[in-house]
């Protein structure tokens, strides 16, 4: 894999995390779930980034959280991987928000919806970040080497591919893992999204659902098929969470999941 700055315990031979919570609530939170992370990752070996969104802009209602302040969350984000010498990672949106973001953090993400928006692609490859780019929920892993291309031809060459889930009827998601070695064909690291493939979105309510008893399930599948890496969000108290707090999982629960995935690598292996 290409080197992502402080990216640490890459010679483990363990899987990647890419953890945090949906989005940045604010500096005490962020700083307590980020050092949380950064114990688990030294104690088990697994090479961490911190993912929180600075804003979150595709939201059902208008009267749902979107953040704190652009800057503000930015600079939290900053914070984190100053304090724990740490790569973080954020989503933007539209073009302009590349270079914004990438003044903050290591890795600039995609979102789902947006993967086939050349103009934000060539923005974030044009910052020299690394780029996760996630697999829209209507395309298969295979269509998703157009948007490596794209990256790639703009001159950059650190691309992740992240799955999370195909829309199965109006209000759920399913995940085939084909999808993952599909994506690994175009020699890039591919990541399974596991709290997001068990959404349920476009709910009555406006308020998207989940089905976070799943998140051992589709992340053990994803070990064992091969993933280089997991994206979890996870919070102290999903219950009060800001953001997409229905399929997160709780932060006392991940040394448990990791310590059964981390024996499910080292069983392929």
């Amino acid at each position: 894999m290409f080197e992502i700055p402080k990216l640490k315990h890459t010679t483990s031979g363990n899987f990647f995390l890419m953890a945090g919570p949906c989005a940045i609530e604010g500096e005490e939170m962020a700083l307590q779930i980020a050092e949380r992370l950064v114990s688990l990752s030294d104690k088990l070996q697994v090479p961490l980034i911190f993912k929180g969104s600075y804003r979150k802009a595709n939201r059902s209602r208008l009267d749902s959280f979107t953040g704190i302040g652009d800057e503000k969350a930015l600079r939290i984000l900053q914070k984190v991987g100053q304090e724990f010498d740490l790569p973080t990672v954020t989503d933007i949106h539209e073009t302009e928000e590349a270079a914004m973001a990438a003044e903050f953090v290591d890795v600039l993400q995609i979102p789902a919806f947006l993967c086939r928006q050349t103009d934000l692609l060539v923005a974030a490859a044009n910052t020299g970040k690394v780029v996760n780019v996630k697999k829209g929920q209507f395309l298969s892993g295979e269509a998703m080497r157009f948007a490596v291309d794209k990256i790639r031809q703009s001159g950059n060459d650190k691309v992740i591919l992240t799955d999370r889930g195909n829309s199965f009827g109006y209000s759920d998601l399913v995940v085939d893992f084909r999808n993952l070695p599909e994506m690994q064909s175009n020699n890039v690291p591919v990541v399974m999204d596991v709290t997001h493939s068990l959404q349920q979105p476009n709910q009555s309510s406006g308020v998207t659902g989940g089905k976070p008893a799943l998140i051992e399930t589709i992340a053990k599948a994803a070990i064992a098929v091969g993933a280089d890496g997991l994206f979890i969000e996870t919070h102290p108290q999903p219950s009060i969470a800001k953001s997409d707090g229905a399929n997160m999982l709780p932060l006392d629960q991940l040394e448990d999941l990791l310590t059964k995935l981390i024996r499910i690598r080292q069983a392929i292996r």
